[in-house]
C-alpha cells in the first residue's frame, strides 16, 4: 500500500548511511602529525653568571649614582655651613696643610675622564679613594658638629658606596683598602693638630671630598649611560 511505502521512505531518510559515517570518522594514517616540541637551550653556568652580573649592574649603577650625588651634595652643604657659621673658607696656610693631608684625588691617569675613559681602572680608583676617605670623614665626624647634617651617615654611606663599587671591579683584590695600622696612624696624626688648624683641616677634607664625589658622579653617570648589559 502507498502508506507503507511512504513510512519506509521516511525511516530510510532518518537513518544516516553507515558508509558516510565511516568516512567522517576515518583519518588516513600519516595525515596528522603533532607539532615538534619547542626547542630551548639550557644556559651554561658561565652564561648564568654573566646574566646575574648584568642584572646586578642594572641596579648597582643607578643606585651608586644616586648615592654619589647625595654624598656630593651633603659634603658641599657641610662645607658651606663651615664657611657661613665658622667663617672658615680659605686661609694662608691652606696649601701647606693640603700637601700634608694627602687627600685622594681623581686625576687624568686614573681613567675617569671622558677622554681615555678606562672603566675598570676608574672603578678601582673611586673605590680605593672612598675607602681612604673613611678615616678623614671619621675625623670630621668627631671634631665638627653640624647643625643641619648627620655627619655619621656621611661616613657610613661613603663606606657603603666604596663596597658597592668594589664589587664592580673585575678583580676586587686590586682595590686598595688602608689597613688598620695605616688608619690608626692617620687618625692619630689628624687628632694631634692644633685647634686653630683643626677647622682648616676639616674645610680641606670636605672641599676635596666634594670634588672627589663630583668626579665620581660624572664617571658613574657615564658608565650608566654607555655600558651595554647585553650578554
Amino acid at each position: 500500500p502507498a502508506e507503507q511505502v511512504r513510512r519506509r521512505r521516511v525511516r530510510g531518510a532518518a537513518r544516516p548511511s553507515r558508509s558516510y559515517g565511516a568516512r567522517l570518522l576515518h583519518v588516513p594514517t600519516g595525515s596528522f602529525r603533532p607539532p615538534p616540541p619547542a626547542r630551548f637551550t639550557i644556559p651554561s653556568l658561565e652564561q648564568l653568571s654573566e646574566l646575574d652580573e648584568a642584572a646586578a649592574l642594572r641596579t648597582a649603577l643607578p643606585d651608586s649614582l644616586r648615592l654619589a650625588r647625595l654624598l656630593r651634595d651633603r659634603a658641599a652643604e657641610l662645607q658651606e655651613e663651615m664657611c657661613d657659621r665658622l667663617t672658615i673658607c680659605a686661609n694662608s696656610v691652606e696649601m701647606l696643610l693640603h700637601n700634608n693631608l694627602n687627600l685622594p684625588k681623581v686625576t687624568e691617569e686614573d681613567g675617569c675622564l671622558l677622554a681615555g675613559f678606562d672603566e675598570d681602572k676608574c672603578l678601582r680608583k673611586i673605590s680605593s679613594g672612598l675607602y681612604t676617605f673613611q678615616t678623614y670623614l671619621k675625623y670630621v665626624q668627631e671634631t665638627f658638629i653640624s647643625e643641619n647634617q648627620n655627619i655619621g651617615s656621611l661616613t657610613y654611606s661613603t663606606e657603603h658606596l666604596a663596597r658597592t663599587i668594589r664589587q664592580m671591579v673585575m678583580n676586587p683584590e686590586e682595590v686598595i683598602i688602608p689597613d688598620a695600622d695605616t688608619q690608626k696612624s692617620l687618625h692619630t696624626k689628624l687628632k694631634s693638630t692644633k685647634a686653630w688648624i683643626e677647622k682648616i683641616t676639616i674645610h680641606l677634607i670636605l672641599r676635596d671630598f666634594t670634588s672627589f664625589m663630583e668626579k665620581t658622579v660624572r664617571a658613574v653617570r657615564y658608565m650608566k649611560n654607555t655600558r651595554s648589559f647585553s650578554v
